[in-house]
This record gives structure tokens, C-alpha cells and sequence, in this order.
């Protein structure tokens, strides 16, 4: 591991770092704040999923969590969205898909599966790193993201229950076997049989009985992408009678940006912060 940069934040630590991925086979660049708790004692560690066409830099730089990461002592992790390189498939001129588009999941149809393979480089290498490197207590985690990166937290924390203690996300696409903006690339990255992309799906998971004890949701009415990209009504009603405490907040007049990701920005990591206390 490489430190490309730190910066002091907050009484804490805010760094950028890079890495050679073998899962991915390729150099990736993730961010990490570690609060100033972290000089006494391990945190808790809260990942945070970021969404189509980001890379780490969008929440570190627009994401205003660091006040109450330190506040609360939480180290937030943010890794990119794909993998990297010139040697990794792409399509330049489709943003939802290839780089910037990974929907943290692990391809199998070529030339994807080559490199995109992002569920498992944020459930196994990257944690790894985390752990090794940082003051990180692992035996307490929390997921939450933005858009593709709420789809990659909602299913990701839904198949590890055991690892990961909380669960929230901004705008989640909740169901990408029917979206707009998921399902050419599901095709793509897993074949045409959407029996494989079952995984991969929030709703789908809940149906098949996957189970988390709650989650918050928030997402703003004005959201442009909401009723063909998002349509949280769906995970409204997947949900209903499994036990799943779901707080969906609908933001009157937020859109999808990060004006409104930062807005309940707090709300989120102390939400966490409670669960992983």
C-alpha cells in the first residue's frame, strides 16, 4: 500500500491511498478517515459505496462526513467504483458501464470477468488491507452508499449479516433487474439468464430470504432518476412482513446530488455510530 495523501481533518486523519488489487488485477486508489479516537483505541469501520461514474474523491471532497466521523469516532473507507487501467474493459462512451460502472459485483461473462470482480475486492482483498493497516476494529462494520453504491451496500450487507452491524443508504437502485439504468449491464457483466442476477438484486434477496434487522433509506422527490432508475416503493413492499425494520425517509425537493447526499450526511453516520457502538 501506497500513501498518496494525507491531510489533517477534524483532529483526525484523512488519506488517500493506492494499492496493486489481485482480484482485480489492477492498481486501485481507495480514501480512508480515521478519527482521532483511533490513537487510543480501535473504531468501528463504516464503508460507503459510491455511485455510477464516481470514483473515491466524490464523497471525500463532497460528502461533509468528516465532522461527525470524528464526532463519533468512525473510520469511514471509501473505495472506487471499478477497476482501473488501460488494460480493463470499457466503454467510454456508455456511463453505465465498465469504468466508473463496476455495480459491485463479481462479472462472469467476458471481457468483464477479467477485471470486474468489485463484490469481491470490497468483501475480502480490500478489508484485508484495512485491517492490517489502519486502527480498525473489524468486529464492528457498517455499510452505506449513494445510488449504484446504495444497490452495492443494500446487497452486500444483506448476504453478510454477521459481518456487517448496520445498513443505510442515499437513493439506493433497489431493484436493478428492472431499472433503466442496471439492467444492460447486468446483461453484460452476468449473461442474459437473470437467474444469475439474483445476487445482485435488493428486492430479489429480500424474496429469496435474506434478512437484515433494519435499515434507513433516504431519498429525495425530486430525485429525476426516481420512478425509472430507483423506485424505492419496491423494497417498500419486498420488505412488508420479514421482519426488516425499514425507515424509508422520502426528502421533500432533494434531488440526486450531493447536496442532498451531504444534507443528511450526519444522520447517517450516527446512525451507524449507535449500531456499532
Amino acid at each position: 500500500m501506497k500513501t498518496v495523501s494525507t491531510a489533517r481533518a477534524f483532529g483526525g486523519t484523512q488519506g488517500v491511498y493506492s494499492h496493486r488489487s489481485e482480484v482485480l488485477g489492477c492498481d486501485m486508489t481507495f480514501a480512508v478517515f480515521v478519527p482521532p479516537q483511533a490513537a487510543s483505541a480501535p473504531c468501528p469501520v463504516l464503508w460507503y459505496l459510491s455511485g455510477l461514474t464516481c470514483t473515491h474523491a466524490n464523497v471525500m471532497d463532497k460528502g461533509e462526513y468528516r465532522r461527525m466521523a470524528a464526532t463519533r469516532g468512525v473510520i469511514v473507507v471509501c473505495p472506487d467504483t471499478s477497476p482501473r487501467g488501460e488494460v480493463v474493459a470499457d466503454e467510454p462512451d456508455n456511463w453505465q458501464m465498465g469504468k466508473g460502472a463496476g455495480f459491485y459485483l463479481d462479472a462472469t461473462q467476458a471481457p468483464w470477468s477479467a477485471h470486474y470482480r468489485m463484490e469481491s475486492y470490497i468483501t475480502r482483498e480490500l478489508p484485508a488491507l484495512i485491517a492490517d493497516a489502519f486502527p480498525a476494529d473489524m468486529r464492528r462494520q457498517g455499510m452505506f452508499g449513494h445510488s449504484m453504491g446504495g444497490h452495492g451496500a443494500l446487497t452486500i450487507a444483506l448476504k453478510n449479516p454477521d459481518r456487517f452491524k448496520s445498513l443505510s443508504a442515499f437513493a439506493p437502485i433497489v431493484s436493478p433487474s428492472t431499472s433503466d439504468w442496471s439492467v444492460p449491464a447486468l446483461t453484460k457483466y452476468l449473461g442474459a439468464d437473470q437467474t444469475a442476477w439474483r445476487a445482485y438484486d435488493a428486492c430479489l434477496l429480500v424474496e429469496d430470504g435474506r434478512r437484515f434487522p433494519e435499515i434507513l433509506i433516504d431519498q429525495g422527490t425530486a430525485d429525476g432518476f426516481l420512478e425509472s432508475g430507483l423506485k424505492p416503493w419496491l423494497f417498500e413492499k419486498a420488505v412488508e412482513g420479514t421482519g426488516i425494520a425499514l425507515n424509508l425517509r422520502m426528502q421533500e425537493g432533494y434531488d440526486h446530488s450531493y447536496y442532498f447526499i451531504s444534507t443528511f450526511m450526519a444522520d447517517h453516520i450516527n446512525w451507524h455510530a449507535d449500531r456499532l457502538s
